[in-house]
């Protein structure tokens, strides 16, 4: 009986492959899922009207009532806005030590990588520029907001092919690095923060990037995507093993047969990332969860359709967002 060979992981293959089935994964399948007119990831001052289509009881809000549709064809419309179309999307990505984790298909750090491709794709258009600061532990490496899809393999290469941080203390925390995109994204748009969102301070209940983050939703839109792993959500039941902190080296062995200790770590766990949505709710940015044991295009498509019926159900703005004058 012959053997099977055994199947290759997305983080064994050479980044140049791994960047053409990456592309290949965004483009089919959010074009596919995600078909129809262009719209960004998020609504609100970037929208603009652009028609109207039949109201969805249940679903759509009277207020926004396109009358005069409604007057001329005697079937309840309401207004549509479609995202502006030239608009500067900067990316934040976390390239600290603890998103060098994962125990499904993917490590965080790639999920990161993933939902920048999905951010290019979704933000792609005539004018559109994309940007990217990224954290790792010798700085902050800054990227110039360009235009076109050589500039996004280019990105996406490099954070493809970065090598491993050595060890030791982070030169950089998040709320630096906020405060640095800030400084760097002058016109109003769009920012995308994707971090796993760690912090000390959220035992305190207010993590150090919250106050940073609610100055740049200030002025810009803002969308936190959070990447998580399931172990750091609930421990298996796998004997003693050895946690290391990968931002500090720190070691603790755990015995992990203890079924009262995997509830009270499952519980802080949950805790923990309830504290984070309420800290990004409360900075003012969108917020999307993503894992890596779970379809993150899925997720993706999800949330943007979710967005599309937020935006239908919003005012026009006159001036759009990011747009010429």
């Amino acid at each position: 009986m012959s053997r099977r060979a055994p199947e290759v992981t997305v983080r064994q293959l050479a980044p140049e492959e791994r960047l053409r089935r990456l592309e290949l994964m965004v483009t089919r399948r959010l074009d596919g899922m995600l078909q129809g007119q262009y719209l960004g990831l998020l609504p609100g001052p970037g929208s603009e009207f652009s028609g109207s289509r039949e109201y969805r009881p249940g679903e759509d809000e009277v207020r926004w009532m396109d009358w005069a549709v409604t007057a001329r064809t005697n079937v309840p419309h309401v207004r549509e806005v479609d995202a502006d179309r030239e608009l500067t999307t900067w990316v934040l990505v976390d390239g600290s030590a603890s998103m060098d984790f994962g125990t499904a298909e993917v490590e965080k750090r790639e999920l990161a990588v993933a939902a920048v491709a999905a951010v290019g794709f979704l933000t792609a258009g005539t004018g559109n520029r994309l940007g990217a600061h990224v954290l790792r532990r010798d700085g902050t490496r800054r990227v110039p907001a360009r235009t076109g899809r050589v500039h996004l393999q280019a990105l996406l290469r490099e954070l493809l092919g970065a090598d491993r941080d050595g060890e030791g203390a982070d030169g950089e925390d998040l709320a630096t690095a906020i405060d640095g995109m800030q400084r760097s994204a002058v016109h109003r748009g769009l920012v995308v923060v994707i971090s796993d969102f760690l912090d000390d301070g959220l035992d305190r209940g207010e993590p150090g990037w919250e106050r940073p983050l609610k100055r740049l939703a200030a002025r810009h839109q803002v969308l936190a995507v959070e990447v998580t792993d399931p172990r750091e959500l609930e421990l298996p039941d796998v004997g003693l093993i050895t946690f290391v902190d990968p931002e500090t080296g720190r070691r603790r062995e755990v015995a992990t047969g203890n079924r009262k200790l995997r509830e009270r770590y499952a519980s802080a766990a949950r805790q923990e990332r309830e504290a984070v949505a309420a800290a990004l709710r409360r900075a003012g940015a969108s917020h999307l969860p993503l894992r890596t044991d779970r379809d993150w295009v899925a997720d993706i498509v999800r949330y943007v359709l979710h967005q599309r019926r937020r935006a239908a159900a919003a005012p026009a703005r006159r001036r759009p967002m990011g747009g010429t004058r």
